[in-house]
């Protein structure tokens, strides 16, 4: 009894361990993103004529926090995929090991893929036929604030649902999931990812489908991918299991 309770002790240890070193990680980043966040911020704004208004001082900063903590996200996720293989790599088996480190390097390229996604395809149509609606019936003018929240939520989601078919397959590989579990949800998938598309995007039609329609499309992308490690991690088993009857005939 004692050793399991020891047992238990050290997993929580090293757990959090694992949690310190990823939240140092994330503020590492985020001083990193105030550092260059004048250059990222004049980045975004670069397809407007004109230059964004602040209602009072505290917006400055309060930008300027938002913009640095996407920056920390987008870094803190290679380092948080990187601890979390090492905390659950005593208990996985060779292959698994070797497979799962694999999934580190797509997951930041992935996030960073659906930041792209968001900003260069969903963010401009949707601004554009937003803008459209208000054409020579009103001056066009956005505070700061506003438009970097808009910003953010037109992009960061898909940074986040562009890791959606690599965690799947991550999951399945470590055991903790398989595509028919994901199947069995996908009604209930559907019904919430509508929800969040209505919930980031401008309350209008147009702009729920924009983004719904990319969301399910990554949900069943997972389900795809997961069916495939899920095959492939069944065979490899059955194969390892023949060799070793093999071997105990001999």
């Amino acid at each position: 009894m004692n050793g399991q309770e020891l047992n238990v002790v050290d997993h929580l240890e090293e757990l959090r361990k694992r949690i310190i070193i990823s939240a140092v990680a994330f503020f590492v980043f985020l001083i990193i993103g105030f550092v260059f966040v004048k250059d990222i911020f004049l980045f975004f704004m670069g397809n407007l004529d004109y230059k964004l208004i602040v209602l009072g001082p505290s917006d400055i900063m309060w930008i300027y926090f938002h913009i640095a903590s996407v920056i920390a996200v987008a870094g803190t996720i290679p380092v948080t995929a990187w601890q979390l293989w090492l905390f659950v790599k005593p208990g996985l088996k060779p292959f698994e090991r070797k497979i799962a480190l694999m999934y580190i390097p797509p997951m930041f390229l992935l996030f960073l893929g659906g930041l792209a996604f968001g900003y260069f395809f969903i963010f401009p149509n949707i601004m554009t036929f937003l803008l459209s609606l208000g054409k020579d019936l009103m001056t066009t003018t956005f505070t700061a604030d506003k438009y970097i929240n808009f910003l953010i939520y037109m992009t960061l989601p898909f940074g986040i649902a562009f890791e959606l078919p690599l965690v799947s397959m991550f999951l399945t590989t470590l055991g903790f999931l398989n595509p028919f579990k994901i199947v069995k949800i996908r009604k209930y998938a559907y019904f919430i990812l509508v929800i969040i598309a209505s919930m980031i995007s401008p309350p209008e039609f147009i702009s729920h489908i924009s983004v719904a329609i990319p969301l399910i499309l990554l949900f069943e992308i997972s389900i795809f991918l997961s069916k495939i490690v899920f095959n492939r991690k069944k065979k490899l088993e059955k194969d390892q299991l023949e060799d070793q009857d093999e071997l105990t005939s001999y």
